[in-house]
């Protein structure tokens, strides 16, 4: 169990700060870093996801949402937009001496008239081409032709979460709460879940910021109380190489 009266209060790094942020998510299991794309680059990335034909299964549209999974194998021709000089430096920091792949990319649209939450979990399951039983890799899940797995711990700690942010978020249109240092306690039963999250911060992110969160973060968001939207850019990284014959569902190389 976590101390929970000696945990920090989170604070968002400098601009530009790719090694302070790092430390910051090897202590709190998040950070987050204004500024690392420009107004222009966020409109950029926003107008090719617009010219995209949502013909495919992975584009989901409703409402409340709108979303699209296995963004960068839906819309190859983001991943220019998307691998600019900033974001590469902070990859670079992350991963230092090692080259990560990506492992799973996804937009979200929040539109302003949704309202809806996210309970609090930690990003256990992770997509896999097949099912392969290899020792510490439990549960499974089937759905459709998603094969999806929890990792061991080692696995888990390897990965690390960018979520770009395409608008101004905080508290009042869906912003990320968090508990800082919770990635260090593994997997933790819904049971124990209250004793953790009285400690729980949000974490405001500008539009062109990026936040950095570890698997194992305990995090949740609530309703949006304004009529903002919330897009978004979520990409998961890790350089960790899986059992024989096993493989991240949209591994894809960084060119």
């Amino acid at each position: 169990m976590i101390q929970l009266a000696t945990l920090p209060v989170l604070f968002p790094v400098a601009p530009n700060a790719p090694a302070a942020a790092a430390e910051q998510l090897a202590l709190n299991g998040c950070a987050t870093i204004p500024q690392v794309f420009s107004i222009q680059e966020v409109t950029q990335l926003l107008q090719i996801i617009d010219k995209a034909e949502a013909t495919s299964h992975n584009f989901r549209r409703t409402q409340d949402l709108f979303a699209i999974r296995n963004l960068l194998g839906e819309i190859p021709e983001l991943q220019r937009a998307l691998f600019t000089p900033k974001l590469r430096q902070l990859l670079d920091t992350l991963f230092p001496n090692t080259t990560p792949c990506l492992t799973k990319a996804i937009y979200f649209d929040k539109p302003a008239q949704s309202n809806w939450l996210v309970a609090w979990h930690q990003d256990l399951m992770h997509n896999v081409n097949q099912r392969l039983d290899f020792l510490g890799f439990s549960p499974w899940s089937t759905k459709s032709d998603n094969v999806s797995v929890q990792p061991p711990r080692e696995i888990l700690e390897s990965i690390c979460t960018l979520r770009l942010h395409l608008d101004d978020c905080n508290a009042t249109n869906g912003a990320l709460k968090v508990v800082p240092r919770s990635h260090q306690c593994g997997a933790i039963p819904a049971a124990n879940l209250p004793a953790y999250t009285l400690n729980a911060i949000t974490c405001p992110v500008p539009a062109g910021g990026v936040m950095l969160m570890k698997p194992l973060t305990l995090h949740a968001s609530n309703r949006s109380t304004s009529a903002r939207p919330r897009r978004v850019i979520h990409l998961e990284f890790s350089a960790a190489e899986l059992p024989s014959g096993l493989h991240w569902r949209e591994r894809l190389p960084i060119l």
